[in-house]
């Protein structure tokens, strides 16, 4: 039996911006934000985007485009 050293494949680092804000906000079930936030889990977007909670959005945040067109399409009153 060998071993190899495998290398870390160069990532492109435009991506990222230096306040480590997000692109966009996703739309998530408001039950589960404080619990993501606070004991780190996952939450589930709309869209279908998984990924903890780490940031709040403020007024003229940009949101998730796909997250708004199924929100828009939700019939009101349910959260279930």
């Amino acid at each position: 039996m060998s071993t190899e050293t495998l290398t870390k494949p160069e990532t492109d680092s435009t991506e990222s911006t230096d306040d480590d804000s997000p692109k966009m906000f996703h739309y998530v079930r408001k039950n589960k934000i404080a619990e993501s936030a606070v004991m780190g889990t996952h939450v589930v977007a709309l869209c279908g985007e998984v990924f903890p909670v780490t940031k709040s959005p403020k007024p003229g945040s940009p949101v998730c485009p796909a997250c708004k067109e199924i929100y828009d399409g939700l019939r009101p009153g349910g959260d279930a």
